[in-house]
This record gives structure tokens, sequence and C-alpha cells, in this order.
């Protein structure tokens, strides 16, 4: 058993990875990050199932990185959340280096609570961009290991143990775990509800449907299949 910094969105990918850690037994503390995001609600999400699990939770303020991290559809009020079908110049859903900052705040609290790994909740289809390949993620943890000797232990691990799985099998696997999907937030906009027409809102609605789960998530928008 090791004792985990787990960074949870309360999206799919980070909450089932929390899930899978607990079940394998290891003591999770939950880190949350308001990082300025249009779908802070999510933040909700990720505190629901710390409680679930037991764990402590941490949610850190960053909100004036919105600022600084503007031009992203999920950070700048002025950027519109395109749809899947609607062309949109570049990749307006991406933050750059945002997840460099989010991994540097989790080390920071491994730190803290004497943490022997921090996991981060990445999957197969995140890997294009450059913040989430593991190439990213091996060279971060080297850098880590030198800004963090003497204050965690020299074989510290940065782990992505969803890194290998489609959606479909985030999916598949928190199913066999019992995550309770209604308690997952994934919606760009970040409104009262899913709008199920977003990128995120699209892909979530596509793994349930190809595996043949129910996904009981309430959307605006009629389904119409990829």
């Amino acid at each position: 058993m090791s004792r985990i910094v787990a960074v949870v969105s309360g999206g799919i990918d980070s909450v089932t990875m929390a899930h899978h850690l607990a079940a394998e037994g290891h003591e999770l503390q939950v880190l949350a990050v308001d990082y300025g995001q249009r779908h802070r609600k999510e933040l909700e999400f990720a505190a629901a199932a710390a409680e679930r699990l037991g764990a402590p939770y941490e949610e850190v303020d960053l909100r004036s990185l919105r600022g600084v991290m503007r031009g992203s559809s999920l950070t700048d009020p002025s950027v519109a959340v395109p749809r899947p079908d609607q062309p949109a110049g570049g990749n307006p859903n991406i933050v750059p280096n945002r997840n460099a900052v989010l991994l540097s705040v989790a080390f920071a609290l491994a730190v803290t609570v004497s943490a022997d790994a921090v996991a981060f909740g990445v999957m197969a289809e995140d890997v294009g961009p450059s913040d989430t390949s593991p190439e990213f993620l091996r060279l971060f943890l080297a850098m880590e290991r030198v800004a963090t000797k003497g204050s965690l232990p020299p074989e510290v691990e940065l782990l992505a143990p969803l890194i290998d799985l489609p959606k479909t099998g985030v999916v598949a696997l928190g199913e066999k775990l019992g995550v309770p999907w209604e308690l997952t937030w994934t919606c760009f906009r970040g409104e009262d509800i899913h709008c199920g027409a977003c990128a995120a809102c699209s892909e979530r609605r596509g793994a349930f449907a190809d595996l043949g789960i129910t996904d009981p998530t309430v959307y605006r928008e009629p389904w119409t299949p990829r």
C-alpha cells in the first residue's frame, strides 16, 4: 500500500482512477484544482468522490490563472466551446501547459503529506496534447525528483494507471468498480446539466453507447450517434 496524491477533476477518467487506486488498497489524498475553468462545477464531483472513498480532500484556488491561460474555451469566456461537428481553428479545448501547473501543485502536496506517488488520470485518447504524453510524464517526474530531493523518497512515482485505456476501457473499468456515473461531471460548458453536444459530452455518450451501458447522465441536447 502506498500513500498517493490523486489529482481528481470530477470527470469519468480521474474518478475511475481514484476508485481503482482505492480498490488496490492505496491510501489516497485527493487533490482538485480550481484554475478558473469554465466547467468548475466539476469540483463538486471531485469532492464527492473523495468523501465516497473516505479520502482527505484538498481544493486549491488558482482562479487567477484564468487571465494567464486565456485563449482556451475552458478558461476564456470570450472563446466559445465548439461542437465536434463545428470546425474550429486549432484546438480551443486545450489549455497548453495546464498539466504542468496541476502536477507541480500535486507534488507540493505530496511533500506536505509525505506521499509515495502522484497519480494523474490521463487515458489513451488524451495523449495527443504534449502535456499528457508519456514523454512529458517521464520528464516531469525526473524534474520533480530533483525538485523534491530530500523531501520525498528518491523513487517517488508519477502514476498514470489509465494511460493505455481508451474511453470505453475507462468506462468498462469504472462499471466493474461500481463508479456512480451520475456523480461525475464531463461537460466543458459547466451549466446546470450536461449540454450533450460539446466534445467531452460526445465522447462520454459515445463510450457508453459503444459498450451498451446505460448512461444515467441528463443531457440538454438529444444524442446523435457518431
